[in-house]
């Protein structure tokens, strides 16, 4: 049941303060908001009266932002909650494949509880919704997406999912496409597979699988592209191609894309503009030492960018804290964006689009009626908060407390 209460002395933003033009600062006030039935039923300035009998929470003049959406992360595969390991060596994705089966077979801990353990990190850094990749192969079938759907199950009053059937050894090896098939019939939404050249060999049976599995279940598709250079924006433009011919626009992303950072700015451009008449989205998780997308002509081009996680303490990376805010940090400092106006439109990568203030500096979030999914932050602005990843006071999802802790007493004036 969503709860219905005074969330008073909310900081929110409403205006930009500029200098010739060029914004210098983030102008903020004090509002009260009443919540009701999981929504911002209305929002009043600090100095009106609240005027009925409902239970008062203090936010004690924290910024709010909107809650963060986690949009690519491998519940199935963290170690959270087990004792802490290096990752072994591989040559190769398919021997990284092979030994994250054996570890994860002899761990003590079931899949349901280390995706719990992980679950409650990225809430409490702030995360209301997660788009979780699930392995789907022989040896397990359909037993990882069981403890996964069972652990989103537990987290379901705190938090939004989906899942993806993911073909993470290959979408045309033998089995996998009837699994995938018992997977999207079974819950999962998205249908995932992995680098059609260099895992699937053949990049236009893997693709047309792919569609067909989509369309057949009515899923979407998470396609993890990691080819680079031409031979990765040669397969975006196929599944751009396929996607226009299913009707399958704005059901469609891609992550990694790598092969965007590769190729000419020429290039880049074409794919983009395919990408974006497609409604095609790109997932990146910004890794150090590889090339990602160019997230500023994606943007200007009007395509999707989302920035994820992806692997947290898992057989393929031993780092990472569940932390999507610290994630989106690494864009301010790979592409520079210091100034005011430019780290607070970094907020929208991990927002679904949502960002306080627009580009005139107009209040476009939070409104009446506008879902109560939100986050406190110790900040003075949106700005602040992605420079320096500031702290998560409380987490909120459709208007309850699902992180966190706030002074609460019944309304007395």
């Amino acid at each position: 049941m969503n709860e219905s209460y005074w969330l008073k002395n909310v900081r929110l933003e409403c205006g930009y303060r500029k200098e010739n033009e060029r914004v210098t600062g983030t102008i903020t006030e004090l509002f009260h908001l009443l919540i009701a039935d999981g929504k911002m039923a209305k929002i009043i300035k600090a100095g009106e009266s609240i005027t009925n009998d409902l239970p008062v929470k203090d936010a004690s003049g924290l910024l709010l932002l909107p809650s963060f959406i986690e949009k690519h992360v491998h519940l199935d595969k963290t170690y959270m909650g087990e004792t802490w390991r290096a990752c072994s060596p591989a040559s190769s994705v398919l021997e990284r494949c092979e030994i994250e089966k054996k570890i994860l077979a002899s761990i003590s801990t079931n899949t349901r509880q280390r995706a719990e353990a992980l679950l409650e990190q990225l809430l409490s850094y702030g995360s209301t919704h997660v788009r979780t990749h699930v392995d789907i192969y022989p040896e397990v079938r359909l037993k990882n997406l069981e403890g996964v759907q069972k652990a989103l199950e537990t987290y379901s009053s705190k938090l939004s999912s989906e899942i993806v059937a993911f073909a993470q050894h290959g979408l045309l090896r033998s089995g996998t496409p009837q699994m995938i098939r018992e997977a999207i019939r079974s819950g999962a939404g998205i249908v995932g597979a992995v680098d059609p050249a260099t895992v699937d060999h053949n990049i236009e049976a893997s693709l047309v699988q792919l569609m067909d599995l989509a369309v057949e279940g009515d899923a979407g598709i998470d396609l993890h592209l990691h080819d680079p250079g031409h031979l990765g924006t040669f397969t975006m433009k196929r599944l751009a191609f396929l996607t226009k011919q299913a009707g399958w626009e704005g059901r469609v992303a891609i992550s990694h894309a790598f092969g965007l950072g590769d190729v000419s700015t020429e290039e880049a451009f074409e794919t983009a503009e395919m990408l974006r008449e497609s409604g095609i989205s790109i997932v990146t998780s910004l890794p150090v030492g590889r090339t990602i997308p160019p997230i500023k002509l994606l943007d200007e081009c009007g395509v999707e960018v989302a920035v994820g996680n992806d692997n947290i303490f898992d057989s393929w990376w031993p780092t990472g804290n569940g932390d999507v805010l610290e994630r989106a940090g690494r864009l301010v400092e790979r592409y520079r964006w210091t100034d005011e106006f430019s780290l607070s439109q970094t907020l929208k990568y991990i927002t679904g689009g949502k960002t306080p203030l627009d580009k005139e500096g107009s209040r476009v979030w939070p409104k009446a009626g506008d879902a109560a999914n939100m986050v406190l932050v110790d900040a003075s602005c949106s700005a602040e908060a992605i420079a320096r990843r500031s702290k998560r006071q409380a987490v909120f999802y459709k208007g309850n407390l699902a992180y966190g802790k706030l002074s609460e007493y019944p309304q007395t004036t």
